[in-house]
């Protein structure tokens, strides 16, 4: 499966001239936990999470400590520049899920900005990749057939099921059609296997 399968487009976005309190209110509207921060011309300079709209917004409760706050005097950051990692990972929407997946675990992210040529594509979030595979297995059989007949149209008769995101075409043995077949359902976002049941001719 490819990113652009599965990701969340348009983005939703924020310029890093943006005050902090709106981006939190964006991203406390769109219920998303990261945003892209783009420039005037609408180009990849950071992101934006919830942890880092969190830095500095509060101050000790003094009933909970006696300690006073030594950084009660320091301003408070104002502007998204101000707070927003700069080093991005970003992928594109022809990268693998699996890629994907990899980055966010090998570097703790929630969600990953979608790029094409420097401006973003969209975003592609855990969230996203759980939606995918919570798909009800009805909708995915009925999609999968569809693109068999759609696409193939002249290819052999299939029979399909498919349990827990697994395709399992059913039918005479033919190696060069089974590829296709495979490669055809594998297309439908929340398809990850595909396993063949052989059937008598």
């Amino acid at each position: 499966m490819l990113v652009r399968e599965v990701m969340s487009s348009p983005a939703v976005t924020v310029r890093r001239t943006d005050p902090v309190r709106r981006a939190i209110r964006v991203l406390h509207g769109q219920d998303i936990t990261a945003a892209p921060v783009v420039d005037e011309d609408e180009r990849l300079v950071g992101v934006v999470s919830e942890l880092d709209l969190l830095r500095g917004e509060f101050e000790p409760d003094p009933r909970a400590t006696v300690r006073p706050d030594a950084h009660a005097s320091e301003p408070l950051p104002c502007r998204v520049m101000e707070v927003m990692t700069r080093d991005v990972v970003t992928v594109t929407e022809t990268t693998d899920v699996t890629v994907a997946i990899d980055l966010m675990v090998g570097k703790r992210v929630k969600s990953l900005p979608v790029v094409n040529g420097g401006r973003i594509a969209g975003m592609v979030s855990r969230r996203d990749l759980i939606a995918m595979l919570a798909r009800p297995g009805e909708d995915l059989r009925q999609e999968v057939t569809a693109a068999l007949r759609e696409q193939y149209p002249f290819g052999p008769s299939w029979d399909v099921a498919v349990h827990d995101g697994v395709a399992e075409l059913s039918g005479p043995p033919h190696e060069h059609a089974d590829r296709i077949a495979d490669v055809l359902a594998r297309t439908v976002p929340g398809i990850v296997r595909v396993r063949h049941v052989r059937r008598s001719p």
